[in-house]
């Protein structure tokens, strides 16, 4: 199926109509009565993942049933929406998704294996994990400045590595080649991490990189990082510029976690879901744990889901037609 700009708007404003027609509740009120699988649509030990097994363990205390996590990576995450999109709405099939995937994904691809605008039923943001813009740190760039004057100097020829074409470390480079006006050279791997061991062993010269993943990295000293993509500074690592502050205002890009159900999935089971997800993304417990990895917890609900969508969609939609972004 074809994915138009007013499909793809009209499935973050309501993610479909039958997201906005859920029926009223034929279900046992006792849910859950049985294990939840929560898909994510990329490997194991990236952000994503790590959100979703921490939702997952707490959702398990919580609610009294198993919330297990079953990763089914490909094509920038479709692979696993695809899956979510087929299961029965009944609450016992959700799915951790990047905005690389619900955001992204459906102006990537020419035919997609799910309708974006009616497939999915939102439940709310779960948190937000900024990228730093990481390099090898023997290598010459000490500073952002610096890396975009090399790429003016020498468009095209300077190399950055990325978790696969339309992903967000992938279009968040993009965004920021298109706003400082330069051309680098896209090296897509089959994942993030396979990326970062690009930048160590200098196959590349730089990559996105989620703080989930890179501030270890930076604290051992095996990498440098230019800057940070996210409106602010990491609380982890203060003296790293935000791109804004190194240039580009009003740059921002991360990678932002969505809970979904598919579409028809009843409505007390989605209440239930987004007040318990809210209630312990803002806990304290999950917020000492996300704070060391620069992840901000966020806790919305499904209304305040949908306009973020929208947004999202609008900006990254209009960046992969500019610059006639494909899969690779």
């Amino acid at each position: 199926m074809s994915i138009t700009r007013r499909e793809a708007v009209l499935g973050a404003l309501g993610l479909g109509a039958a997201a906005l027609s859920r029926p009223a509740l034929a279900q046992s009120p006792a849910y859950p009565s049985r294990t939840v699988t929560v898909i994510v649509p990329f490997a194991p030990g990236g952000s994503t993942d790590f959100v979703a097994r921490l939702l997952s363990q707490q959702l398990s205390a919580q609610l009294g049933q198993q919330f297990v996590v079953d990763n089914r990576a490909g094509a920038s995450g479709t692979v696993g929406q695809a899956i979510l999109a087929r299961a029965r709405p009944d609450g016992y099939t959700l799915a951790v998704v990047p905005n690389g995937t619900f955001a992204m994904a459906p102006f990537m691809f020419e035919r997609m294996p799910y309708d974006n605008a009616t497939a999915f039923a939102p439940i709310g943001m779960l948190a937000t994990n900024a990228m730093f813009v990481c390099v090898n740190p023997t290598g010459p760039y000490k500073t952002l400045a610096d890396l975009l004057q090399a790429a003016r100097d020498k468009p095209g020829t300077i190399s950055y590595g990325s978790a696969g074409s339309g992903v967000a470390n992938h279009l968040g480079v993009e965004l920021m080649l298109d706003m400082s006006n330069t051309s680098m050279l896209h090296v897509p791997y089959r994942s993030g991490a396979q990326g970062v061991q690009a930048v160590l062993a200098k196959e590349v010269a730089l990559s996105f990189v989620d703080s989930v993943t890179a501030v270890p990295y930076l604290r051992s000293g095996e990498m440098r990082a230019l800057a940070v993509t996210s409106a602010v500074r990491s609380k982890e690592a203060p003296d790293v510029p935000t791109v804004a502050e190194s240039g580009l205002t009003g740059y921002r890009a991360s990678t932002d976690f969505g809970l979904f159900a598919p579409a028809g999935t009843p409505d007390a089971i989605i209440g239930q879901l987004a007040t318990a997800a809210r209630r312990i993304m803002l806990s304290t417990e999950v917020r000492e744990k996300l704070a060391p990895l620069s992840i901000d917890p966020v806790g919305g609900t499904p209304e305040e889901f949908r306009p973020y969508a929208a947004q999202e969609m609008e900006k990254w939609g209009a960046l992969i037609r500019k610059r006639n972004i494909k899969p690779e």
